[in-house]
């Protein structure tokens, strides 16, 4: 099982990144996986997250209506759309995924996630 998340970098606030959570070893449509984000001297945040049954997703209140998660079965990628960025964005984000076949998405505190990949920088500038 692995995760390779990329697509990070600096954009300035109003900006738009899009993240790519890419899975391999697994098939990621069976599994949740969610997207996490932890700012320098922070706590790590659940930012959102997609389940493997019907694809339900949960997103954090603070980025609701600003960011997106989707999965793309065809690539096995999970992706996390990110607009209107902020400068309290800024942080390394890592997605993470719940080995137990069949599983969803209960909460964003990224207990259940046993599987994480290395995180990507996303900087947002004011």
């Amino acid at each position: 099982v692995q995760l390779q998340a990329s697509g990070g970098g600096l954009v300035q606030a109003g900006g738009s990144l899009r993240l790519s959570c890419a899975a391999s070893g697994f098939r990621a449509s069976y599994y949740a996986i969610g997207w996490f984000r932890q700012a320098l001297g922070k706590e790590r945040e659940g930012v959102a997250c997609v389940g493997s049954r019907d694809g339900g997703t949960f997103v954090a209140d603070s980025v609701q209506g600003r960011f997106t998660i989707s999965r793309d079965t065809a690539d096995n990628t999970v992706y996390l759309q990110m607009n209107s960025l902020k400068p309290e964005d800024t942080a390394a984000y890592y997605c993470a995924t719940d080995s137990r076949l069949g599983s969803g998405c209960a909460d964003l505190s990224g207990d259940g996630m046993d599987y994480w990949g290395k995180g990507t920088q996303v900087t947002v500038s004011s």
